[in-house]
C-alpha cells in the first residue's frame, strides 16, 4: 500500500492511493499515517479492509487535493551522511568505519510539490536526492537480522544542504535544518512492495538535468546495519525516517559548482517509490 496525507479545504488527512485515487481513512478510524503506523499488523489489516469496500465520501476529489509530506512532524529525522563510496570520494573525505549520523527539526519538513525556500542568509544552497527508511515498530538494540521486523515501509527526501553553514563548523545539523529543506514524499510505500531496498535505482534531476544517479547497492552501510547501529544509541519509535545518505553529483563537488537557484525545479526518483518535485523559491 502507499500511504499519503493530502490536504483537502481546511482539512489534513491521511489516505491510501490507489490507481491514482486517494481513499480517505477517517472513515476507517485513523487520524494520521503515523496513528496507522503506530497501530502495527492490525491496523494495516483494518486498512486493507477498508480499501476494498471505501465509501464514496472517502473518495476525494483529485483535482482538489493537495499532497503534504506524508508524515508532517516524524518523531525523528534521522540522516546519514557520507553512505555512497562515490559521494564520499568526490568530498575528498574518508570513507567512514562507522555511520555518520546528523539531523534535521521537524520545521525542515515539507511536502510533494511544495517549495524549497532558499534563505537569504546562504550563499550556497544544495541538492541530495536520499532513499528512506520509515520506522514500524519500537525498538532498542535491534539485532540486523531482525531489521525487517522494524521496517514500516520506504519513501524518499531530497537532503536540501546549505554548504556554507554545513561547513562552518564541525557538526553539519545548521546548515541542514533550515525551514523546508526536509521534502519527502510523495507516499509512504509499504515494505511489502520492496523485497530488496538495496537494489533500486536512486537519482536527482536538477531543470530535467540529470545530476545525481546510483543504486541502493552501493550504500556503505546498509539498512540492517544502520538499524543496528542507530538502536544500539536510541530508542527507534514508530514514525521515525531514516534518510540513507545520497550518491555522487551534488552540487558543491562539481566544477563549477552548482548551487540551487530560485526558478529552479528538482525532482528525485527512487525505483519503485515514484517521484518527489518540489520547486525552488527565494525568501521574502
Amino acid at each position: 500500500m502507499r500511504f499519503v496525507t493530502f490536504q483537502l479545504d481546511a482539512n489534513i488527512e491521511p489516505g491510501v492511493l490507489v490507481g491514482g485515487q486517494i481513499i480517505g481513512l477517517r472513515g476507517a478510524g485513523f487520524e494520521s499515517v503515523l496513528a496507522v503506523i503506530e497501530g502495527g499488523a492490525d491496523a494495516l489489516d483494518r486498512v486493507s479492509r477498508w480499501v476494498r469496500h471505501p465509501l464514496s465520501s472517502e473518495l476525494p476529489d483529485m483535482a482538489a487535493v493537495a499532497l503534504q509530506a506524508p508524515i508532517p512532524r516524524p518523531p525523528k529525522i534521522i540522516c546519514i551522511g557520507l553512505n555512497y563510496r562515490d559521494h564520499a570520494a568526490e568530498t575528498k573525505m574518508p570513507i567512514p568505519e562507522v555511520p555518520t549520523v546528523f539531523s534535521k527539526y521537524p520545521t525542515a519538513v515539507t511536502g510533494p510539490g511544495q517549495p524549497i525556500v532558499l534563505p537569504g542568509n546562504s550563499a550556497k544552497p544544495d541538492y541530495e536526492a536520499e532513499f528512506v527508511v520509515v520506522i514500524g515498530k519500537r525498538g532498542r538494540h535491534v539485532r540486523a537480522e531482525d531489521w525487517r521486523e522494524y521496517v514500516f515501509g520506504y519513501t524518499m527526501m531530497n537532503d536540501v544542504s546549505a554548504r556554507d553553514f554545513q561547513i562552518a563548523t564541525s557538526q553539519w545539523m545548521m546548515g541542514k535544518t533550515f525551514d523546508t529543506f526536509a521534502p519527502f514524499g510523495p507516499a509512504i510505500v509499504t515494505a511489502d512492495e520492496v523485497p530488496d531496498p538495496q537494489t533500486l535505482e536512486i537519482s536527482l534531476t536538477l531543470n530535467g538535468e540529470v545530476m545525481q544517479h546510483s543504486n541502493t547497492s552501493q550504500m556503505i552501510f546498509q539498512v540492517p546495519r544502520l538499524i543496528e547501529f542507530l538502536s544500539s544509541v536510541f530508542t527507534l519509535e514508530p514514525g521515525d525516517i531514516i534518510a540513507t545518505g545520497t550518491p555522487a553529483g551534488v552540487g558543491f563537488a562539481r566544477t563549477p559548482p552548482v548551487w540551487l537557484r530560485a526558478g529552479d525545479e528538482v525532482t528525485v526518483r527512487v525505483e519503485g517509490l515514484g517521484e518527489l518535485t518540489n520547486p525552488v523559491v527565494a525568501e521574502k
